[in-house]
């Protein structure tokens, strides 16, 4: 079976097969779904071998995933509010830059002046982040865009989920499962902070940590992405199930129980990219 993974986007999802990226979204003057398919290339091989293979997805999907947003954002948008390329690049930057500041910088600054350095530094370190990633996650989920784009999240699992178990996929099959998956980014966001605390906590307390930090970053990218492809595989394992759990119930923040109609989304979406 194919392995199918996607993300929500506005008023919709975009489903990801081997060989295709297909973008549904609801128009919601028209009351009908509009999809876009685009081919994908097959990677050199290089961008095959492990650890390698995740931070060139990590990258890849980003890119993808900008396009998908961009094209979701405008189709229910009149042509004079249509968001620009250049607009919407430059707004991730700033949030990846902002993220970088909250979730690395702050971190450090407050463990430094508090908490000394040494083992207990790296702990308390990984665990304010952590505490300000679930902060971060409550708050935006109490804007009602953000809870629909949650919903979306969910149909999206929830049609994987189904297609996953050899169901035929259809909206009143994919309403049984889960909104919960093991390969979901949120688990991956989770185990990437797990494996940072354990790598950071080897390097010496001072400005050039954070150096260092910047450097590793995708390393620990590429091992957290060898680890959710293994969590996937032997998910049934009582060890691996206690491992990964703690990324399944941060997903109970990010994914929403979605309606039918934004399961008929994530369906149409899900058919275009595998047929």
């Amino acid at each position: 079976m194919e392995k199918v993974g996607g993300q929500a986007v506005v008023e919709g999802v975009m489903m990801r097969s081997k060989t295709k990226v297909a973008t549904a979204v609801r128009i919601l003057k028209e009351k009908k779904i509009k999809v876009k398919v685009t081919r994908l290339k097959d990677p050199p091989n290089i961008f095959k071998l492990p650890v390698i293979r995740g931070i060139y997805t990590l990258v890849d999907s980003l890119i993808l995933g900008t396009k998908a947003l961009i094209w979701s954002s405008n189709q229910n948008l009149e042509d004079a509010e249509k968001i620009k390329t250049s607009e919407m690049v430059l707004t991730l930057l700033f949030s990846f830059a902002l993220g970088l500041g909250l979730f690395l910088g702050i971190p450090y600054l407050i463990t430094k002046f508090v908490f000394g350095k040494g083992l207990w530094f790296s702990l308390m370190e990984g665990l304010i982040r952590v505490s300000l990633l679930l902060a971060y996650l409550g708050l935006i989920s109490l804007s009602g865009e953000v809870k629909k784009l949650f919903q979306y999240h969910g149909a999206e699992h929830k049609v994987i989920n189904c297609y996953e178990a050899g169901e035929e996929v259809t909206a009143a099959n994919v309403k049984k499962y889960a909104t919960l998956h093991a390969r979901c980014g949120t688990s991956f966001i989770f185990i990437v902070l797990i494996f940072s605390i354990i790598t950071f906590s080897f390097l010496e307390t001072g400005w050039m940590r954070l150096f260092w930090k910047f450097l590793l970053i995708p390393v620990v990218a590429g091992v957290s992405y060898e680890f959710l492809k293994l969590s996937d595989k032997f998910k049934e394992n009582f060890l691996m199930k206690i491992l990964v759990w703690p990324g399944l119930m941060l997903q109970k923040i990010t994914t929403k129980e979605p309606d039918e109609q934004q399961i008929r989304v994530s369906i149409q979406a899900w058919k275009k990219a595998v047929e």
